[in-house]
């Protein structure tokens, strides 16, 4: 992106691509909230002898499947319903699993693959879910933000070997001192691999996946900009699918939870709506949100970390965070599974769908 844009770009950024803050598109791209005071129906009874005390944490309660209360599902796609409580914390939370040997992700997202822009609009979940042929299972991915009539997508996406938008490849918060953070994805490669990792973009023959962040903080001065061996031995980017984030939350089995290296200003921790995609180690997708912000009474949300903790105790090994706050949505079957807390869906830059 031109340098004499970044003044404009970073008071828009600070405004929309935050996950506490709404973001704006285009006119119109708002849907009407047509959610329903309606409970799934679990295809198994709930854990008996609950705790009467609404305060007292369920401990090792079970994930229920509720997918019959969807409809029709490919068999390798199954969703559950968090139990009552997750971190000690009233939680309405689901996650769509789905068996990566017999079928994978796919991405949609603008096309803005130097940073520039785009002139395509930014499209509601419901949107996506009709343009894409209405797939089983959609979710919110990247962060992005509007700009003089363009939209900007801040997260990598991939789709079917096409790269449609990097991860954003600096960070500031006035135009005058610049970082250069590496910041999270979640990739499918073309030999039908997954992996979790940072990575960084500097032009089209210049992209880089790195095992390690930048070690950067808003504390100490800019580090200088990701290269072929910095802050590691760096991969040429591949991927036939991906969709970044921010912040990487477990990698090989440990919680990482790098939103400082990554510079993301996203109130990480702090309670929101949360979005976030991960990977077990018997090859299970995991597509995870959770409801936020009182949209139901008493259900907070979570930070990063708790949602880290969350899916390292369901079995991620490997997991991102995606766009949070009224941005988390998951649609099954063309159906909203819990409130989104602008009280109507909001239109964004990236989904990733289950077909």
């Amino acid at each position: 992106m031109k340098i004499n844009s970044i003044i404009s770009f970073f008071l828009c950024l600070s405004l929309c691509m935050a996950c506490d803050e709404k973001k704006s598109g285009p006119g119109g791209l708002y849907e009407e909230w047509p959610w329903t005071e309606q409970q799934p129906v679990p295809d198994e009874p709930e854990t008996p002898d609950q705790p009467e005390d609404p305060d007292t944490p369920v401990e090792n309660a079970e994930w229920t499947v509720v997918s019959n209360a969807y409809g029709d599902l490919p068999e390798y796609i199954v969703i559950k319903k968090s139990p009552s409580k997750l971190q000690a914390k009233s939680a309405i939370a689901f996650i769509a699993e789905v068996d990566l040997s017999k079928a994978s992700f796919e991405v949609w997202g603008i096309n803005a693959p130097t940073l520039e822009g785009s002139d395509e609009p930014l499209q509601t979940p419901s949107q996506v879910y009709e343009a894409q042929g209405k797939p089983s299972v959609v979710i919110n991915a990247g962060y992005f933000y509007t700009d003089s009539g363009k939209s900007y997508s801040s997260s990598l996406e991939v789709s079917k070997g096409t790269l449609l938008s990097p991860n954003i490849n600096y960070a500031s918060k006035d135009e005058f001192k610049i970082y250069y953070p590496t910041r999270a994805a979640f990739i499918e490669h073309k030999d039908g691999t997954y992996e979790v990792c940072w990575t960084y973009w500097k032009s089209s023959t210049m992209h880089y996946i790195y095992d390690i962040p930048a070690d950067n903080s808003w504390n100490i001065d800019p580090l200088k900009a990701p290269d072929a061996s910095f802050p590691c031995k760096a991969r040429k980017f591949e991927a036939w699918n991906a969709i970044g984030g921010s912040p990487v939350l477990i990698k090989g089995g440990e919680i990482r939870n790098t939103y400082q290296e990554e510079l993301i200003e996203i109130g990480a921790t702090g309670n929101a709506p949360r979005t976030a995609i991960g990977i077990t180690a018997d090859k299970k997708l995991v597509l995870f949100v959770c409801e936020g912000r009182n949209m139901t009474e008493g259900v907070p949300g979570y930070t990063t970390g708790e949602v880290a903790q969350i899916l390292l105790d369901y079995g991620c090994t490997d997991a991102i965070n995606l766009d949070g706050g009224g941005s988390t949505l998951m649609l099954v079957n063309g159906k909203e599974v819990l409130k989104p807390s602008d009280g109507h869906q909001r239109a964004v830059a990236s989904c990733v769908y289950i077909k």
